[in-house]
């Protein structure tokens, strides 16, 4: 029973109107983190909202040669 009410949530969640699902936010450098962003990080769109977040750094990474 305990699995089935899982399921029904994570459907729920995934027919929201603003969830765009964790591969638009891994492919855009970003990654899925529940509750808040961390310190360093912003809100850049939801995984599946209003629970699970898209979080991107501030500042791009850079390389050094």
């Amino acid at each position: 029973m305990g699995i089935l009410v899982l399921v029904f949530i994570f459907i729920s969640l995934t027919q929201h109107g603003d969830a765009h699902g964790p591969d638009s936010c891994n492919h855009g450098g970003g990654l899925c983190r529940v509750g808040t962003c961390i310190s360093g990080e912003y809100l850049a769109q939801y995984c599946f909202e209003p629970i699970i977040l898209c979080c991107k750094n501030l500042s791009p990474t850079t390389t050094e040669n």
